[in-house]
């Protein structure tokens, strides 16, 4: 039972995903790097760069982890409402 996606929708998810992408780096870039009179990034400036981009991450998927938890939750009270369930 494969999922198929219209050539517009992945254009949609990837145009939503250069967004973001966009905007993490803005943000990590625009916290972590302050010295603009050298070419080399300075090692604090790549280890906050790391650090803001796995809290991103990390973020993201308790987010995203939350999000499915809220889901289940419904569509069990919307069964439970309909009679589909049983008693738990």
């Amino acid at each position: 039972m494969a999922v198929q996606v219209s050539e517009s929708d992945q254009i949609k998810q990837f145009k939503e995903f250069l967004g973001t992408y966009n905007k993490v780096t803005e943000n990590c870039f625009m916290d972590c790097v302050k010295d603009f009179t050298t070419r080399d990034v300075k090692p604090e400036e790549s280890s906050c760069s790391e650090s803001c981009l796995q809290k991103y991450l990390k973020m993201t998927q308790r987010i995203s982890m939350r999000f499915q938890e809220y889901h289940i939750q419904q569509n069990e009270a919307l069964a439970a409402k309909a009679g589909l369930l049983g008693p738990r």
